[in-house]
């Protein structure tokens, strides 16, 4: 886009930009919209200058405005979307992914931009198709195979999605995420595994880095398929470590939060809890716990019946805390957030979550919003939103405790990749529900994982009636939900309910009895 009479000023905003001078750049693009007020490329940056000032609102404003001024080019579109997905604006990012320049970019880079955009929002099948779309015009490397790959699977095409990441791997020989993924999507066997491929790229990655990391998890699962228990621990153990090392955890701020929490939210601070909402329009219901404690399972199970949608997990509840507080941020909570709880309008944030999310439940009565983390802000849901369900799943200490281990998160769930670390978490979560149900008494229902994977039509029947919902024939076949689902258990959940993951952490009892101890 060409700026004509405000030509100094852009110029003036990019030097400014480039010294890291925030308050003159801020000066420079706010003269730039003051000539041209549909300048989108300059409201782009002014919102990126507003987060770089710690002024979440001020940055999203900008964005909302850039994006009803939208030109008729693929690229801006990209990058508003991007940044709208940034600043927790779903609903508007939603709304600009249908912008018709997209219908028409020729550029591959451009439309694998795109489809990442629409994995954030949960929208999977509309990633898959533009990540086709970019194939078609000849978009490829290995990062692209990987992350196509992985729409595959998410989608349910599972055997796509294992000959698409022995392609990346023949493309990029460290890529150590596609190797995992690999094992975790087929059984090895003695005739077919990869670990001689495995251990040739042991001795090439670059150590200490996350494909070092995940290279090891994968010759963990592989090893543990064959039955080689002794190095299959030992091969998890080092990917641990390496991955322990790099993220840096900090258990004392998790215990921090915890104790902050349970100080601010006392029976007087949900003494007044927000208004409801005043329309029949869908309402959520939310599913909490740890990581890997079937909380998939559940979902599919509520995404089986008529009236409810499964939605994916959001981070909306988050974004509109951060929100209300005017806090930008990257993790759920912070202490600055929790500081700030006393004083936020949580009728307001109830408000603004409905906005950013309704349009996913479709005709249905109901949405589904499965962040496990949310067991953190469980409590502030529950004002913010009266009429929400919400059901926490629960796990065997143990049993969840080692499914988190064998996971490879990234850079989240960082107390995962340590057993003490792990464990002390365990005993933070358990304490922080308990908080949540003495002081909301009747608002969250609790749902064994040993009991729904034994009993499954008793316990949806139970979960169903708590959240208002008719019981309906089949609801337990996870075998006919075939929406795509986007968690590590993605490509186990659709051959239905089963309880192989009940004491696998038990061909480990002696290596874990210090994580046994521990809990």
């Amino acid at each position: 886009m060409t700026m004509h009479g405000a030509a100094g000023p852009w110029e003036r905003a990019q030097a400014a930009l480039n010294r890291r001078d925030l308050r003159e750049a801020r000066a420079a693009l706010e003269a730039v919209l003051q000539h041209e007020p549909a300048h989108v490329p300059a409201r782009v940056l002014l919102a990126g200058v507003h987060l770089g000032e710690r002024r979440l609102r001020d940055a999203s404003s900008q964005l909302l405005q850039a994006a009803r001024a939208l030109p008729d080019d693929a690229a801006t579109v990209c990058r508003v979307a991007q940044a709208l997905m940034r600043v927790g604006e779903s609903a508007a990012t939603h709304d600009v992914l249908q912008h018709p320049s997209i219908g028409s970019c020729r550029d591959g880079v451009i439309l694998a931009s795109l489809a990442h955009v629409h994995q954030s929002l949960g929208q999977h099948e509309h990633a898959l198709a533009l990540m086709d779309r970019a194939r078609t015009l000849r978009f490829d490397n290995p990062d692209f195979r990987y992350f196509r790959s992985i729409q595959l699977q998410f989608n349910g095409r599972l055997d796509e999605a294992r000959e698409e990441l022995e392609s990346c791997l023949r493309l990029g020989p460290t890529y150590g995420r596609a190797s995992l993924t690999l094992a975790r999507l087929r059984k090895a066997t003695a005739a077919s595994n990869q670990l001689a491929y495995i251990d040739e790229q042991l001795r090439r990655v670059a150590p200490g880095t996350e494909d070092h990391a995940a290279f090891e998890f994968a010759r963990y699962k592989e090893l543990e398929d064959l039955g080689d228990y002794a190095a299959a621990f030992e091969a998890l153990a080092r990917g641990n470590a390496i991955m322990h090392a790099r993220v840096q955890h900090d258990p004392a701020r998790d215990a921090r939060h915890i104790d902050a929490l349970i100080a601010r939210c006392t029976p007087s601070f949900f003494a007044q809890p927000a208004e409801e909402a005043d329309d029949d329009g869908p309402q959520p219901i939310f599913i909490v716990g740890l990581p890997r404690s079937g909380t998939t399972v559940l979902d599919r199970i509520l995404g089986n019946h008529s009236q409810a949608m499964s939605a994916g997990e959001l981070g909306d509840f988050a974004h509109q805390l951060r929100w209300a507080a005017d806090l930008p941020g990257r993790t759920l909570l912070d202490d600055a957030l929790i500081e700030r709880l006393p004083s936020l309008d949580f009728a307001d944030i109830g408000r603004r979550y409905l906005a950013q999310t309704r349009w996913r439940a479709g005709d249905r009565r109901f949405y589904v919003d499965k962040l496990p983390p949310n067991f953190l802000v469980a409590g502030l849901i529950a004002r913010a939103l009266p009429r929400a369900r919400i059901l926490h799943l629960h796990r065997d200490a143990m049993d969840v405790c080692f499914s988190n281990w064998r996971a490879l998160f990234g850079d989240a769930y960082g107390y995962s990749y340590d057993l003490q670390a792990l464990a002390m978490h365990h005993r933070h979560y358990r304490r922080l529900m308990a908080h949540w149900h003495a002081v909301l008494p009747g608002r969250i229902l609790d749902v064994d994982y040993g009991e729904l994977v034994s009993h499954p039509d008793a316990v949806a029947e139970r979960v169903f009636a708590f959240c208002g919902l008719p019981m309906e024939a089949g609801v337990t076949d996870l075998s006919r939900n075939a929406a795509p689902v986007a968690t590590l258990s993605s490509a186990q959940v659709r051959e239905g309910i089963h309880g192989r993951g009940i004491a696998e952490w038990m061909r480990y009892e002696s290596q874990l009895q210090p994580l046994h101890d521990a809990l």
